[in-house]
Protein backbone atom coordinates (compact mmCIF):
# COMPACT_ATOMS: atom_id res chain seq x y z
CA UNK A 1 0.00 0.00 0.00
CA UNK A 2 1.49 3.21 -1.04
CA UNK A 3 2.19 5.83 1.55
CA UNK A 4 -0.30 8.88 1.37
CA UNK A 5 1.55 12.18 0.68
CA UNK A 6 1.87 14.61 3.46
CA UNK A 7 -0.40 17.31 2.14
CA UNK A 8 -3.19 14.29 2.26
CA UNK A 9 -2.88 13.31 5.99
CA UNK A 10 -2.60 17.24 6.52
CA UNK A 11 -6.18 18.05 4.71
CA UNK A 12 -7.04 14.96 6.10
CA UNK A 13 -6.45 15.87 10.33
CA UNK A 14 -7.70 19.36 9.48
CA UNK A 15 -11.40 17.77 7.63
CA UNK A 16 -11.50 15.16 10.90
CA UNK A 17 -11.05 18.61 13.30
CA UNK A 18 -13.57 20.53 11.66
CA UNK A 19 -15.57 17.36 11.00
CA UNK A 20 -15.53 17.33 15.18
CA UNK A 21 -16.36 20.79 15.82
CA UNK A 22 -19.81 19.94 13.21
CA UNK A 23 -20.91 16.95 15.46
CA UNK A 24 -20.29 19.54 18.53
CA UNK A 25 -22.55 21.81 16.83
CA UNK A 26 -25.04 19.57 15.87
CA UNK A 27 -25.11 18.00 19.57
CA UNK A 28 -26.08 21.23 20.43
CA UNK A 29 -29.36 21.37 18.12
CA UNK A 30 -30.35 18.21 19.08
CA UNK A 31 -30.03 19.28 22.66
CA UNK A 32 -31.64 22.45 22.28
CA UNK A 33 -34.32 20.66 20.27
CA UNK A 34 -35.51 17.94 22.96
CA UNK A 35 -35.97 20.76 25.31
CA UNK A 36 -37.98 22.66 23.36
CA UNK A 37 -40.14 20.02 22.13
CA UNK A 38 -39.95 18.63 26.26
CA UNK A 39 -41.44 21.64 27.13
CA UNK A 40 -43.83 22.64 24.67
CA UNK A 41 -45.78 18.68 24.88
CA UNK A 42 -45.33 18.81 28.75
CA UNK A 43 -47.32 22.02 28.37
CA UNK A 44 -49.91 21.24 26.45
CA UNK A 45 -49.70 17.35 28.02
CA UNK A 46 -49.07 16.02 24.45
CA UNK A 47 -47.24 13.14 26.10
CA UNK A 48 -47.29 10.71 23.37
CA UNK A 49 -46.19 13.27 20.62
CA UNK A 50 -43.47 14.22 23.47
CA UNK A 51 -42.31 10.15 23.76
CA UNK A 52 -42.18 9.85 19.92
CA UNK A 53 -39.76 13.08 19.43
CA UNK A 54 -38.22 12.68 22.54
CA UNK A 55 -37.20 9.87 21.62
CA UNK A 56 -35.98 10.36 17.99
CA UNK A 57 -34.03 13.24 19.39
CA UNK A 58 -32.62 10.97 22.52
CA UNK A 59 -31.37 8.27 19.51
CA UNK A 60 -30.27 11.13 17.37
CA UNK A 61 -27.75 12.28 19.99
CA UNK A 62 -26.29 9.07 21.17
CA UNK A 63 -25.57 8.61 17.57
CA UNK A 64 -23.94 12.19 17.56
CA UNK A 65 -21.80 11.18 20.74
CA UNK A 66 -20.56 7.62 19.17
CA UNK A 67 -19.84 9.83 15.83
CA UNK A 68 -17.81 11.85 17.81
CA UNK A 69 -15.68 9.47 19.65
CA UNK A 70 -14.85 7.43 16.20
CA UNK A 71 -13.47 11.03 14.69
CA UNK A 72 -11.53 11.91 18.07
CA UNK A 73 -10.20 8.07 18.13
CA UNK A 74 -9.17 9.03 13.98
CA UNK A 75 -7.25 12.37 15.43
CA UNK A 76 -5.77 10.60 18.01
CA UNK A 77 -4.26 7.76 16.27
CA UNK A 78 -3.87 9.48 12.55
CA UNK A 79 -6.21 7.77 11.24
CA UNK A 80 -8.69 8.16 8.58
CA UNK A 81 -12.71 7.51 8.66
CA UNK A 82 -13.90 5.01 6.27
CA UNK A 83 -15.65 6.86 3.03
CA UNK A 84 -18.75 4.61 4.10
CA UNK A 85 -18.82 6.12 7.53
CA UNK A 86 -19.46 10.11 6.29
CA UNK A 87 -22.03 8.81 3.60
CA UNK A 88 -24.12 7.21 6.43
CA UNK A 89 -23.47 10.16 8.47
CA UNK A 90 -25.34 12.26 5.63
CA UNK A 91 -28.59 9.54 5.04
CA UNK A 92 -28.95 9.67 8.70
CA UNK A 93 -28.39 13.73 9.48
CA UNK A 94 -30.53 14.14 6.48
CA UNK A 95 -32.96 11.59 7.12
CA UNK A 96 -33.62 12.97 10.85
CA UNK A 97 -35.80 16.41 9.88
CA UNK A 98 -38.20 14.39 7.72
CA UNK A 99 -38.72 11.31 10.33
CA UNK A 100 -39.93 14.75 12.74
CA UNK A 101 -41.94 15.56 10.39
CA UNK A 102 -44.03 12.56 9.82
CA UNK A 103 -44.37 12.09 13.39
CA UNK A 104 -45.76 15.45 13.71
CA UNK A 105 -48.07 14.32 10.31
CA UNK A 106 -48.98 10.86 12.10
CA UNK A 107 -50.00 12.57 15.47
CA UNK A 108 -53.23 13.40 16.55
CA UNK A 109 -52.07 16.37 17.72
CA UNK A 110 -50.84 18.59 14.40
CA UNK A 111 -53.28 18.77 11.21
CA UNK A 112 -50.80 17.02 8.55
CA UNK A 113 -50.76 20.02 6.71
CA UNK A 114 -49.58 22.37 9.05
CA UNK A 115 -46.99 19.68 9.72
CA UNK A 116 -45.28 20.48 6.13
CA UNK A 117 -44.87 23.84 7.76
CA UNK A 118 -44.03 23.59 11.14
CA UNK A 119 -40.88 24.11 12.91
CA UNK A 120 -39.32 21.06 12.41
CA UNK A 121 -38.91 22.16 9.05
CA UNK A 122 -36.62 24.65 10.34
CA UNK A 123 -34.33 21.55 10.95
CA UNK A 124 -33.52 20.74 7.57
CA UNK A 125 -31.36 24.40 7.02
CA UNK A 126 -29.88 23.44 10.29
CA UNK A 127 -28.20 20.52 9.38
CA UNK A 128 -27.29 21.74 5.71
CA UNK A 129 -25.97 24.99 7.35
CA UNK A 130 -23.32 22.67 9.81
CA UNK A 131 -22.75 20.42 6.84
CA UNK A 132 -20.18 23.24 5.32
CA UNK A 133 -17.89 21.84 8.27
CA UNK A 134 -16.94 18.80 6.62
CA UNK A 135 -14.64 20.60 4.17
CA UNK A 136 -16.33 18.68 1.20
CA UNK A 137 -18.60 20.26 -1.12
CA UNK A 138 -20.20 16.85 -2.42
CA UNK A 139 -21.47 16.16 0.75
CA UNK A 140 -22.84 18.97 1.26
CA UNK A 141 -24.92 18.92 -1.82
CA UNK A 142 -26.22 15.94 -0.97
CA UNK A 143 -27.47 16.83 2.36
CA UNK A 144 -29.18 19.35 0.28
CA UNK A 145 -30.79 17.16 -2.06
CA UNK A 146 -31.09 14.14 0.62
CA UNK A 147 -33.01 16.94 2.39
CA UNK A 148 -35.40 18.30 -0.40
CA UNK A 149 -36.20 14.47 -1.59
CA UNK A 150 -37.57 13.81 1.83
CA UNK A 151 -39.44 16.75 2.36
CA UNK A 152 -41.07 15.91 -0.91
CA UNK A 153 -41.92 12.60 0.14
CA UNK A 154 -43.14 14.05 3.29
CA UNK A 155 -45.61 16.32 0.65
CA UNK A 156 -46.74 12.99 -1.38
CA UNK A 157 -47.27 11.19 1.73
CA UNK A 158 -49.71 13.67 2.88
CA UNK A 159 -51.25 14.19 -0.75
CA UNK A 160 -51.78 10.23 -1.03
CA UNK A 161 -52.93 9.25 2.81
CA UNK A 162 -54.85 12.36 3.38
CA UNK A 163 -56.20 13.42 -0.27
CA UNK A 164 -54.95 17.19 -0.34
CA UNK A 165 -55.45 17.05 -4.12
CA UNK A 166 -52.94 19.00 -6.27
CA UNK A 167 -49.79 19.68 -4.61
CA UNK A 168 -49.21 23.17 -3.52
CA UNK A 169 -46.54 25.77 -4.66
CA UNK A 170 -45.73 26.82 -1.63
CA UNK A 171 -44.50 23.18 -0.96
CA UNK A 172 -42.65 22.86 -3.73
CA UNK A 173 -41.29 26.39 -2.98
CA UNK A 174 -39.97 24.76 0.41
CA UNK A 175 -38.71 21.73 -1.40
CA UNK A 176 -36.85 24.17 -4.01
CA UNK A 177 -35.53 26.44 -0.68
CA UNK A 178 -34.09 23.28 1.02
CA UNK A 179 -32.06 22.40 -2.31
CA UNK A 180 -30.66 25.90 -3.03
CA UNK A 181 -29.47 25.88 0.38
CA UNK A 182 -27.64 22.58 -0.21
CA UNK A 183 -25.73 24.33 -3.31
CA UNK A 184 -24.82 27.32 -1.32
CA UNK A 185 -24.10 25.01 1.50
CA UNK A 186 -21.70 23.01 -1.11
CA UNK A 187 -20.40 26.58 -2.55
CA UNK A 188 -19.24 27.89 0.68
CA UNK A 189 -17.70 24.50 1.66
CA UNK A 190 -15.89 24.81 -1.39
CA UNK A 191 -14.21 28.51 -0.15
CA UNK A 192 -13.50 26.87 3.11
CA UNK A 193 -11.61 23.85 1.91
CA UNK A 194 -9.71 26.40 -0.76
CA UNK A 195 -8.86 28.54 2.39
CA UNK A 196 -7.96 25.55 4.34
CA UNK A 197 -5.60 24.07 1.15
CA UNK A 198 -3.90 27.14 1.05
CA UNK A 199 -3.58 27.49 4.72
CA UNK A 200 -1.96 23.85 5.29
CA UNK A 201 0.39 24.86 2.03
CA UNK A 202 1.58 27.88 3.78
CA UNK A 203 2.10 26.41 7.34
CA UNK A 204 3.96 23.62 5.50
CA UNK A 205 5.82 26.22 3.63
CA UNK A 206 6.60 27.90 6.90
CA UNK A 207 7.68 24.78 8.59
CA UNK A 208 10.39 23.80 5.21
CA UNK A 209 11.44 27.57 5.95
CA UNK A 210 12.44 26.47 9.74
CA UNK A 211 13.85 23.48 9.12
CA UNK A 212 15.82 25.19 6.44
CA UNK A 213 16.60 27.63 8.57
CA UNK A 214 17.77 25.70 11.04
CA UNK A 215 19.50 23.65 9.20
CA UNK A 216 21.42 26.82 7.88
CA UNK A 217 22.04 28.19 11.52
CA UNK A 218 23.79 24.79 12.27
CA UNK A 219 25.60 24.92 8.74
CA UNK A 220 26.84 28.46 10.08
CA UNK A 221 27.76 27.25 13.45
CA UNK A 222 30.15 24.21 11.99
CA UNK A 223 31.49 26.33 9.47
CA UNK A 224 32.29 28.80 11.77
CA UNK A 225 33.61 26.55 14.71
CA UNK A 226 36.17 25.30 11.74
CA UNK A 227 37.98 28.84 11.67
CA UNK A 228 40.86 29.67 14.22
CA UNK A 229 40.18 30.50 17.76
CA UNK A 230 43.18 31.92 18.01
CA UNK A 231 46.51 33.66 16.75
CA UNK A 232 49.71 31.19 16.47
CA UNK A 233 52.39 32.28 19.00
CA UNK A 234 54.86 34.05 17.05
CA UNK A 235 57.16 36.37 18.60
CA UNK A 236 58.46 38.72 15.42
CA UNK A 237 54.65 38.16 13.88
CA UNK A 238 51.21 39.21 13.88
CA UNK A 239 48.51 37.38 12.23
CA UNK A 240 45.06 38.01 11.95
CA UNK A 241 42.09 36.75 10.40
CA UNK A 242 38.28 37.90 9.60
CA UNK A 243 35.58 36.43 8.16
CA UNK A 244 31.99 37.90 7.27
CA UNK A 245 29.58 35.66 5.47
CA UNK A 246 27.25 37.46 3.03
CA UNK A 247 24.39 34.89 4.18
CA UNK A 248 23.97 32.39 6.85
CA UNK A 249 26.89 29.93 5.12
CA UNK A 250 29.80 31.37 3.32
CA UNK A 251 32.16 30.78 0.67
CA UNK A 252 35.44 32.12 2.03
CA UNK A 253 37.94 30.75 4.85
CA UNK A 254 40.76 31.15 6.27
CA UNK A 255 43.11 28.94 8.37
CA UNK A 256 46.42 28.18 9.88
CA UNK A 257 48.40 25.35 10.90
CA UNK A 258 52.11 24.69 11.93
CA UNK A 259 53.78 22.00 9.95
CA UNK A 260 55.94 19.11 10.25
CA UNK A 261 58.92 21.37 9.29
CA UNK A 262 58.18 23.93 12.04
CA UNK A 263 56.48 26.45 9.10
CA UNK A 264 53.84 28.10 9.78
CA UNK A 265 51.06 27.58 6.87
CA UNK A 266 48.53 30.69 6.15
CA UNK A 267 45.84 30.06 3.75
CA UNK A 268 42.64 31.71 2.39
CA UNK A 269 40.14 30.07 0.03
CA UNK A 270 37.17 31.89 -1.91
CA UNK A 271 34.92 29.21 -3.59
CA UNK A 272 32.82 30.41 -6.49
CA UNK A 273 29.21 31.97 -5.13
CA UNK A 274 27.78 32.19 -1.10
CA UNK A 275 25.75 30.27 0.90
CA UNK A 276 25.64 26.22 1.27
CA UNK A 277 26.64 25.05 -1.76
CA UNK A 278 30.15 27.21 -1.59
CA UNK A 279 30.51 26.11 2.21
CA UNK A 280 30.50 22.58 1.24
CA UNK A 281 33.05 23.32 -1.21
CA UNK A 282 35.40 25.43 0.94
CA UNK A 283 35.01 22.69 3.68
CA UNK A 284 36.22 20.16 1.43
CA UNK A 285 39.25 22.61 0.49
CA UNK A 286 40.08 23.28 3.68
CA UNK A 287 39.93 19.57 4.47
CA UNK A 288 42.32 18.60 1.57
CA UNK A 289 44.58 21.44 2.76
CA UNK A 290 45.06 20.40 6.16
CA UNK A 291 45.72 17.04 5.27
CA UNK A 292 48.05 17.85 2.61
CA UNK A 293 50.28 20.01 4.81
CA UNK A 294 49.88 17.71 8.16
CA UNK A 295 51.46 15.08 5.36
CA UNK A 296 54.39 17.50 4.95
CA UNK A 297 53.25 17.62 1.47
CA UNK A 298 54.17 21.38 0.57
CA UNK A 299 55.69 20.71 -2.36
CA UNK A 300 52.87 19.19 -4.45
CA UNK A 301 49.82 20.74 -2.54
CA UNK A 302 48.38 22.71 -5.32
CA UNK A 303 48.47 19.70 -7.63
CA UNK A 304 47.11 17.27 -5.19
CA UNK A 305 44.41 19.57 -3.80
CA UNK A 306 42.99 20.48 -7.47
CA UNK A 307 43.10 16.77 -9.03
CA UNK A 308 41.21 16.11 -5.28
CA UNK A 309 38.51 18.85 -6.26
CA UNK A 310 38.35 18.74 -9.78
CA UNK A 311 36.97 14.95 -9.25
CA UNK A 312 34.49 15.88 -7.02
CA UNK A 313 33.39 19.54 -7.95
CA UNK A 314 30.99 20.16 -11.10
CA UNK A 315 31.88 22.33 -14.15
CA UNK A 316 30.70 25.25 -12.28
CA UNK A 317 32.25 25.33 -9.10
CA UNK A 318 36.15 26.22 -8.80
CA UNK A 319 38.48 27.71 -5.81
CA UNK A 320 40.72 29.95 -5.71
CA UNK A 321 42.99 29.35 -3.02
CA UNK A 322 46.62 30.82 -1.32
CA UNK A 323 48.48 29.62 1.26
CA UNK A 324 51.64 31.40 2.83
CA UNK A 325 54.34 29.64 4.22
CA UNK A 326 56.05 31.57 7.04
CA UNK A 327 59.68 30.67 8.35
CA UNK A 328 59.33 32.80 11.00
CA UNK A 329 62.99 32.60 12.34
CA UNK A 330 64.24 33.21 8.56
CA UNK A 331 61.83 35.71 8.32
CA UNK A 332 61.14 33.86 5.18
CA UNK A 333 57.73 33.29 3.27
CA UNK A 334 56.57 31.31 0.60
CA UNK A 335 53.47 31.92 -1.46
CA UNK A 336 51.35 29.87 -3.49
CA UNK A 337 48.10 30.92 -5.24
CA UNK A 338 45.78 29.39 -7.55
CA UNK A 339 43.67 31.58 -9.25
CA UNK A 340 43.62 33.96 -6.00
CA UNK A 341 44.44 37.83 -5.79
CA UNK A 342 44.82 40.06 -4.46
CA UNK A 343 47.82 39.51 -2.71
CA UNK A 344 48.96 42.68 -1.18
CA UNK A 345 52.86 42.97 -0.01
CA UNK A 346 53.72 45.99 1.47
CA UNK A 347 56.74 46.65 2.01
CA UNK A 348 57.58 49.35 5.08
CA UNK A 349 61.16 50.57 3.74
CA UNK A 350 59.83 51.85 0.69
CA UNK A 351 55.71 52.53 1.49
CA UNK A 352 55.07 50.57 -1.57
CA UNK A 353 52.78 47.68 -2.24
CA UNK A 354 53.25 45.08 -4.79
CA UNK A 355 50.62 42.24 -6.14
CA UNK A 356 52.35 39.09 -5.96
CA UNK A 357 50.59 37.22 -8.96
CA UNK A 358 49.19 33.44 -8.76
CA UNK A 359 51.04 30.52 -9.58
CA UNK A 360 47.63 29.14 -12.43
CA UNK A 361 44.35 28.71 -12.39
CA UNK A 362 41.57 28.29 -9.61
CA UNK A 363 40.92 25.05 -8.44
CA UNK A 364 38.74 22.14 -9.68
CA UNK A 365 38.77 23.63 -13.42
CA UNK A 366 41.05 21.70 -14.94
CA UNK A 367 42.18 18.18 -13.29
CA UNK A 368 45.21 18.04 -15.67
CA UNK A 369 46.30 21.63 -14.63
CA UNK A 370 49.83 21.93 -13.19
CA UNK A 371 51.15 24.97 -11.23
CA UNK A 372 54.95 26.20 -10.52
CA UNK A 373 57.04 27.20 -7.50
CA UNK A 374 56.03 29.93 -4.99
CA UNK A 375 56.89 33.52 -5.02
CA UNK A 376 59.46 33.36 -2.19
CA UNK A 377 60.03 36.74 -0.53
CA UNK A 378 61.88 37.98 2.75
CA UNK A 379 59.58 40.30 5.32
CA UNK A 380 61.67 43.44 7.03
CA UNK A 381 60.27 44.88 9.71
CA UNK A 382 56.94 46.18 8.80
CA UNK A 383 56.07 44.75 6.01
CA UNK A 384 52.68 42.40 5.62
CA UNK A 385 50.92 40.19 3.30
CA UNK A 386 47.56 41.04 2.98
CA UNK A 387 44.94 38.18 1.99
CA UNK A 388 41.80 39.65 0.57
CA UNK A 389 39.03 38.13 -1.02
CA UNK A 390 37.04 40.10 -3.67
CA UNK A 391 33.91 40.42 -1.45
CA UNK A 392 36.05 43.84 -0.04
CA UNK A 393 37.20 45.38 -3.33
CA UNK A 394 33.67 44.50 -5.25
CA UNK A 395 31.20 46.16 -3.01
CA UNK A 396 29.36 48.73 -4.73
CA UNK A 397 28.09 51.73 -2.72
CA UNK A 398 24.15 53.30 -4.00
CA UNK A 399 25.29 54.56 -7.11
CA UNK A 400 27.34 51.36 -8.54
CA UNK A 401 30.60 51.93 -7.81
CA UNK A 402 33.19 50.07 -6.66
CA UNK A 403 35.43 49.76 -3.52
CA UNK A 404 37.97 48.97 -5.67
CA UNK A 405 41.62 47.96 -5.70
CA UNK A 406 42.88 51.71 -4.82
CA UNK A 407 41.05 52.27 -2.24
CA UNK A 408 42.65 48.84 -0.55
CA UNK A 409 45.76 49.43 -0.77
CA UNK A 410 45.46 53.28 0.68
CA UNK A 411 44.00 51.90 3.76
CA UNK A 412 47.13 49.58 3.79
CA UNK A 413 48.95 52.04 3.56
CA UNK A 414 47.17 54.12 6.12
CA UNK A 415 47.09 51.29 8.63
CA UNK A 416 50.88 50.21 8.28
CA UNK A 417 51.83 50.66 11.61
CA UNK A 418 48.82 49.23 12.85
CA UNK A 419 48.67 45.98 14.64
CA UNK A 420 47.59 43.27 12.27
CA UNK A 421 44.30 43.22 13.85
CA UNK A 422 43.42 46.80 13.79
CA UNK A 423 44.65 46.68 9.73
CA UNK A 424 41.44 44.76 9.15
CA UNK A 425 39.02 46.29 11.69
CA UNK A 426 40.20 49.88 9.57
CA UNK A 427 39.61 47.79 6.11
CA UNK A 428 35.95 46.51 7.32
CA UNK A 429 35.62 49.82 8.42
CA UNK A 430 36.35 51.71 5.33
CA UNK A 431 34.50 49.50 2.72
CA UNK A 432 30.99 49.82 4.95
CA UNK A 433 31.52 53.64 5.05
CA UNK A 434 32.16 54.07 1.64
CA UNK A 435 29.00 51.36 0.63
CA UNK A 436 26.58 53.50 2.61
CA UNK A 437 24.41 50.38 3.68
CA UNK A 438 24.28 49.00 0.30
CA UNK A 439 23.59 44.84 0.11
CA UNK A 440 26.46 42.72 0.88
CA UNK A 441 26.50 40.99 -2.35
CA UNK A 442 29.36 38.46 -1.30
CA UNK A 443 31.47 37.26 1.73
CA UNK A 444 34.42 38.90 3.29
CA UNK A 445 37.50 37.50 4.01
CA UNK A 446 40.82 38.92 5.14
CA UNK A 447 43.81 37.81 6.73
CA UNK A 448 47.12 39.71 7.68
CA UNK A 449 50.39 38.51 8.16
CA UNK A 450 52.73 41.41 9.38
CA UNK A 451 56.44 41.61 10.40
CA UNK A 452 56.55 43.32 14.13
CA UNK A 453 58.64 47.00 13.29
CA UNK A 454 61.38 46.83 15.24
CA UNK A 455 60.48 50.57 16.96
CA UNK A 456 57.33 50.30 19.21
CA UNK A 457 54.34 52.84 18.05
CA UNK A 458 52.03 54.39 19.80
CA UNK A 459 49.66 56.65 17.66
CA UNK A 460 46.41 59.07 18.97
CA UNK A 461 44.49 55.66 20.24
CA UNK A 462 47.16 55.15 22.65
CA UNK A 463 48.21 51.35 21.85
CA UNK A 464 51.53 49.93 21.49
CA UNK A 465 52.22 48.05 18.71
CA UNK A 466 52.71 44.80 20.92
CA UNK A 467 49.29 45.33 22.47
CA UNK A 468 46.48 43.70 21.23
CA UNK A 469 42.99 44.78 19.84
CA UNK A 470 40.50 41.91 19.68
CA UNK A 471 37.80 42.33 17.06
CA UNK A 472 34.76 40.33 17.59
CA UNK A 473 31.25 41.58 16.15
CA UNK A 474 28.12 38.95 16.29
CA UNK A 475 27.55 37.36 13.10
CA UNK A 476 31.21 37.37 12.38
CA UNK A 477 34.55 35.28 13.21
CA UNK A 478 37.55 36.81 14.13
CA UNK A 479 40.89 35.63 15.48
CA UNK A 480 43.49 37.95 15.98
CA UNK A 481 47.25 37.79 17.24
Amino acid sequence: MTEKPVEYKAFQRAALSSESRRIIGMLFVLIAALIGVSVRNLAIGHRELLYAQAGLLALAIAYEALAFMIVKRALRLNADVPKGLWLINVFVEAGLPTLGVLILIESSTTDPVDALVAPAVSLYFLIILLSTLRIRPSLSFLTGAISALGYLGSVVFVQQRYGLGALKGTYLMYAGLILAAGVVAAAVSAQIRSHVNEALRKAELQRELDRLNFDLDTARSIQQGLLPKRPPSLDDFEVAGWNQPADQTGGDYFDWQTMPDGRLAVSLGDATGHGIGPALVTSSCRAYARASLLAGEPDGLLNNMNKLLAEDLPQNRFVTFVVVFLDAPRSQVEVLSAGHGPILWYKHATGTIQNIEAQGIPLGMISAASYSHGTEASLESGDMLALITDGFYEWENPEGEEFGLDRLESVIRESCDCPAEEVITRLRSAVEQFCKGTEQKDDLTAVILKRRAEATFRGDSGYLGSDKLQFVEPGTNSAAN
